[in-house]
C-alpha cells in the first residue's frame, strides 16, 4: 500500500479525516495520529519527518500496559487484586514498618490510592534500590481513600509481576500481548537494578498503540485471540479513585474518575496518556480507537486534541468557556448580574444570579446530546412562577466559541433562547424570546470575576 504523510483508509464518510486540517490549523503538535473504527482504520496521519513504524516514546501511556501486565498474571493465578504489596519483598522490608503500609494492596497500587500523601517519585528515583525506597517512605493515609498520582506505584506492580513471573516484564508480555498484537520486541526503560520501569520508559509505534486499544475495545480479545480477561478490561475502564481534586476545569477529559492506570472520559470513553500528549483513546460507545504521539508544551492542548475527536464523532463537548468560574456582567434589562458554569459527565449546569427586587440564583442543567425536562423560574401572565422547562444546548458555528442555550416553558408559549460566546476571559449573552408582553430581547457582555454563587 502506498504510503502517504496523510492518508484516509476507509471508502465510506469519515468524519474524522478532517482531523489533521484541524491540527495545522490550531497549531497542534501533533506527530503521529491513528484511528480505528469498527476494528477498521480510518485515518493514519504523520508529520515529517515522523513515519510509521518508528517506535515513539510513551512516557506514562507505559502505565496502561503494566496494568494488562498485572492482569494477565491475575488471569495466570500468580497474583490477586487483594494481595498484600509487602508480602511480594521480604527481603526489601523496612526496619520499621509504618502503620499503613500492611494494608496496601495491589488494587490500591493500580487505582493510585497507596496511601502516600506527598509526591514520592523523587526521593525513590534518587536511590538505587526503588523497591526498598518505596516501602520505606511514609503512608499517610488508608490505603484506597486518597488519589495521589505515583508512577512509584506503577513500577511497584512491574516489580511484583516480575517475581511472580520470573521474567523480565518485556519477556513476560512477549507470548501475552505483543506478538499476539504482531507487535516486534520493544525497549522499556529500567531502573539501576534492571527492574522494567513500569510506570515510563516503553516505545512503541503509533499503530501499535492502536492495536492495543482495539484490544481493549474488544474487551481483552484481539484477532479471536484471549489476551486478558473482559472481567479484568471492566474494571481497569471503571471507576476505581477519583482524581477530581486539584485538575484545571479546563481539563475535564482528567476529572472524570480514574481506574486501573486509566483516566475517565466523558462519553464513556477513557484513555491512557503519558507526558507531552501520547494517547490511547478507546470510546466504546463510538466503536473508536484514537493512538496519538505529541509534543505538546501543556496538556491543555490533549484536551483541544480531545473535544476535537469527541466534535466529529457527534458529541458537543465541554464549554470553551472557563468552568467553575463566575463571569460578571454589566447592566441589563432583566438584572442578570452573574453566570457560572460547571462541567457534568454529559454536559453543564448553567447558575444565573439575578440582583435587584426580588433577587434570586438559578441553575438549570443542560446536557449534550439530549434535551432535559426540570423546573424553572419564569413569568407566567402577572409575575414569576416555578414551571417545567426543556433544556437543550446547540453549537453555532465549528470556528467560535459560541453556543445557543434553548430554555422551553411548556407550561406556556415562551421559548427564551440565550446565545452565549466568549473569548478568553470574556463573554458575550444574548438574550431573545419569541413572544413576550415586555423587552423581547438584550445582550450583556461580562468577564470572569470573583463574585461567589448565591446559595
Amino acid at each position: 500500500m502506498k504510503r502517504e504523510e496523510e492518508k484516509q483508509l476507509s471508502a465510506a464518510p469519515n468524519p474524522y479525516a478532517e482531523l489533521p486540517a484541524f491540527i495545522e490549523r490550531s497549531g497542534l503538535e501533533v506527530n503521529g495520529l491513528v484511528l480505528l473504527q469498527k476494528g477498521q482504520p480510518v485515518l493514519e496521519w504523520y508529520r515529517k519527518p515522523y513515519r510509521r513504524g518508528m517506535p515513539q516514546l510513551l512516557y506514562s501511556l507505559s502505565k496502561s500496559f503494566t496494568s494488562i501486565a498485572v492482569g494477565i498474571a491475575c488471569d495466570q493465578g500468580m497474583l490477586k487484586l487483594d494481595d498484600a504489596v509487602i508480602s511480594f519483598f521480604p527481603d526489601q522490608r523496612p526496619n520499621e514498618i509504618t502503620p499503613h503500609l500492611p494494608a496496601m494492596r495491589i488494587r490500591h497500587l493500580l487505582s493510585m490510592t497507596a496511601g502516600h500523601e506527598e509526591d514520592i517519585y523523587p526521593i525513590v528515583r534518587s536511590r538505587q534500590d526503588w523497591a526498598s525506597a518505596f516501602l520505606e517512605q511514609p503512608v499517610e493515609k488508608e490505603p484506597g481513600t486518597h488519589y495521589r498520582y505515583s508512577t512509584m506505584s506503577t513500577y511497584m506492580l512491574s516489580a511484583i509481576v516480575e517475581r511472580v513471573s520470573g521474567l523480565n516484564l518485556v519477556d513476560f508480555l512477549m507470548p501475552t500481548l505483543f506478538e499476539p498484537l504482531d507487535i516486534v520486541r520493544p525497549v522499556w526503560e529500567t531502573c539501576p537494578l534492571g527492574v522494567t520501569a513500569g510506570g515510563m520508559g516503553l516505545s512503541l509505534p503509533t499503530e501499535d498503540v492502536a492495536k492495543f486499544g482495539q484490544m481493549l475495545l474488544n474487551g481483552g480479545m484481539y484477532n479471536g485471540k484471549r489476551i486478558v480477561s473482559a472481567e479484568y478490561v471492566t474494571l481497569a475502564s471503571a471507576e476505581q479513585s477519583d482524581n477530581r481534586l486539584g485538575v484545571s476545569p479546563q481539563r475535564i477529559d482528567s476529572r472524570q474518575g480514574y481506574g486501573f492506570q486509566f483516566h475517565l472520559c466523558r462519553f464513556g470513553a477513557y484513555r491512557g496518556d503519558g507526558s507531552f500528549g501520547q494517547l490511547c483513546l478507546v470510546s466504546p460507545k463510538h466503536d473508536l480507537v484514537v493512538a496519538a504521539n505529541c509534543a505538546f508544551p501543556s496538556m491543555t492542548k490533549l484536551q483541544t486534541l480531545l473535544d476535537r475527536i469527541f466534535e466529529l464523532s457527534g458529541e458537543i463537548t465541554e464549554l470553551p468557556f472557563h468552568m467553575d468560574q463566575t463571569y460578571a456582567l454589566d447592566d441589563n434589562p432583566a438584572n442578570l448580574h452573574a453566570v457560572t458554569f460547571r462541567p457534568l459527565p454529559d454536559g453543564f449546569d448553567l447558575t444565573m444570579e439575578y440582583g435587584g427586587t426580588g433577587a434570586r440564583s438559578e441553575t438549570l442543567p443542560f446536557a449534550y446530546d439530549r434535551s432535559v425536562e426540570t423546573e424553572g423560574v419564569f413569568v407566567k401572565d402577572l409575575m414569576l412562577h416555578r414551571q417545567r422547562v426543556v433544556t437543550s444546548v446547540e453549537r453555532i458555528s465549528e470556528d467560535t466559541a459560541a453556543l445557543r442555550l434553548t430554555l422551553r416553558y411548556i407550561e406556556t408559549p415562551y421559548a427564551v433562547t440565550y446565545t452565549v460566546q466568549a473569548v478568553e476571559e470574556h463573554i458575550r449573552l444574548s438574550f431573545a424570546v419569541n413572544v413576550s408582553f415586555g423587552f423581547n430581547s438584550y445582550e450583556a457582555s461580562g468577564k470572569i470575576s470573583g463574585i461567589p454563587l448565591v446559595r
